[in-house]
């Protein structure tokens, strides 16, 4: 939990101040504490563990945060303490969310990456801040509290991976794509752009499973994924198996006549692989079918109005030959 407000007592005895001191000292949880001036007053032990940083490099000063980043930036004790509440969006990938006043009262919580460069390995760390006034209300120290939650951070991102990648190929799967579809539509929505998708058939996969077998119609699946992750490389762009031996491919803020062009790019690194097709009508090889349809999104219809463009487009692609890009002859919407 949080941590809470304390107060110091006025009357409170060194020897008091002193055993607290110790008992922090020897917590198993890695603590430190920040004065009102984010200078480092309490280090402890399993602090020096987790950052590899030893209490008399940091006591004194404000070189805190080289246990945890290899520039100087501010930890959230140092936000806290500092009132720079506003700041805490920008460097934490996950925190709650309370209100200033409640923060500056009650502390926060927050959770992030940190690449740790004096130990040499990037953690995840569950982080909980909690604020320290005298009797006056006067902020006198901030304490910071650290876990490490790579392990259950790594796990995590393993099953939101799996759950999002089709397991034969490693592109995204029908799921993940119906999502990001969804996604790109509004974006494409509210900034007035293009969206673009690309629907790929394999052709004549199902005699291609004849001929070779299911094991050979699989690894045709991979290698056609692969040529297609080749070809297309902006961090923007999706590439998800559809179903079966069709692949689906997001294009956003790309007009008709690049999408066309991304198209006939990946008909051409399919056909260049000569996979041997001894079933097709169209080569000795494997190739591709594509359909492509473009449309501004901030005009009326639905993402579903975007693929019926795209199928129609690969139907009429597979109906004039195979192997070949067709764009859609009318927008979407």
């Amino acid at each position: 939990m949080t941590a809470r407000p304390m107060i110091a007592k006025k009357n409170q005895g060194v020897g008091s101040l002193d055993f607290s001191v110790q008992l922090m000292e020897h917590l198993v949880v890695p603590t430190f504490v920040l004065d009102a001036e984010c200078r480092v007053i309490i280090w402890n032990r399993a602090c020096e563990r987790l950052t590899g940083v030893k209490a008399e490099e940091v006591i004194g000063t404000r070189e805190h945060w080289r246990g945890f980043y290899d520039e100087p930036r501010p930890c959230l004790a140092d936000l806290v303490a500092q009132g720079r509440i506003a700041e805490i969006d920008a460097l934490y990938a996950n925190h709650d969310h309370a209100g200033e006043d409640a923060i500056l009262a009650h502390g926060r919580r927050a959770e992030n990456w940190c690449v740790m460069p004096q130990v040499g390995s990037r953690l995840y760390l569950a982080i909980d801040v909690g604020p320290i006034y005298d009797e006056d209300g006067r902020l006198i120290a901030v304490v910071e509290t650290l876990r490490d939650m790579t392990v259950q951070k790594e796990a995590q991102e393993e099953l939101q991976r799996l759950a999002t990648r089709d397991g034969l190929t490693s592109v995204a799967n029908r799921r993940s794509f119906d999502d990001t579809l969804n996604n790109e539509w509004r974006r494409a929505s509210r900034e007035s752009r293009a969206l673009s998708l690309l629907m790929i058939d394999v052709d004549y996969f199902k005699r291609f499973n004849d001929t070779y077998g299911h094991q050979g119609g699989d690894e045709c699946l991979r290698q056609v994924a692969a040529a297609m992750s080749r070809v297309v490389k902006r961090a923007s762009d999706s590439i998800a198996r559809y179903g079966g031996e069709e692949f689906a491919i997001l294009l956003p803020a790309t007009e008709p006549d690049g999408a066309l062009l991304v198209a006939e790019r990946i008909r051409a690194a399919v056909e260049a692989m000569a996979l041997p097709h001894a079933g097709s009508e169209v080569a000795q090889h494997v190739t591709v079918s594509i359909g492509v349809a473009s449309v501004h999104a901030a005009q009326s219809g639905v993402p579903a109005s975007l693929i019926a463009q795209a199928d129609a487009a690969l139907y009429r692609a597979k109906h004039e030959g195979r192997n070949r890009a067709v764009l859609a002859q009318t927008e979407a919407g």
